[in-house]
Parts: structure tokens; sequence; C-alpha cells
């Protein structure tokens, strides 16, 4: 196989506004500790809470409680808030090419909780 239309599409991805205003944000954001260790724990929380939602099981509520707070303080800052969302908006873009491309090799991939 020839990858050169991978490549060709990784450049698309670095091109694309999303990629480019993701990558902006980031670098501000990130530079304060305090933020950029929220933003870490956020995920983290995240990630806790998605997990007990695919298997099936209620997340912990100090967990939840913390994850709300968390959010809450995060998305108070508007420049945190457009961080986490162009993250959302690049995020949907990868899931999408995700998609085309598994639905061009015909593969049915499943992940628990989300309907395909």
């Amino acid at each position: 196989m020839d990858y050169s239309s991978t490549y060709r599409l990784a450049q698309d991805i670095r091109d694309s506004e999303e990629y480019k205003t993701y990558h902006e944000l980031k670098e501000s954001v990130m530079a304060e500790e305090t933020t950029a260790a929220l933003i870490r724990e956020y995920r983290k929380l995240q990630m806790t809470i998605q997990m007990s939602a695919m298997s099936g099981n209620a997340a912990g509520e100090e967990d939840v409680q913390r994850f709300s707070g968390i959010s809450n303080l995060l998305f108070s800052k508007p420049e945190v808030s457009s961080f986490l969302l162009s993250e959302m908006r690049l995020q949907q873009m990868l899931a999408d090419i995700f998609r085309i491309v598994t639905e061009a090799a015909n593969l049915e991939i499943n992940f628990p909780g989300i309907e395909g």
C-alpha cells in the first residue's frame, strides 16, 4: 500500500482550523501550571466517569461532584473554555475521519455505549 494519501491527510489535519486553534490555545492555557493541573484532573475524572458509564456502573458521587466543580471552574474562564471546546471540535473531526476510514474498509468497530 502507498501511504502518500495518509501523509496528505495528516498534513490536511495539521492545516485545519480545528488543529491550529486547538494548538494555539493549548500553548497559552497550559503555560499556567495551576490551570494545566486542573485540566489534567478534569480529563482524569472525565475518563473515570465515562468508563463507569460504559461498563454500566454508576460513577462515584465524590468523582461526579469533583468533576462538576472543576468543570464549572474551568469553563468560567473564557480562554480555558475556548480551549476545551476547541479540543472537542478537533476530537469530533478525528472521530469523523476514523468513521469514514473504517466504513471504507467495511470494518465494523463497536464501542460500548456508542450506537453505530
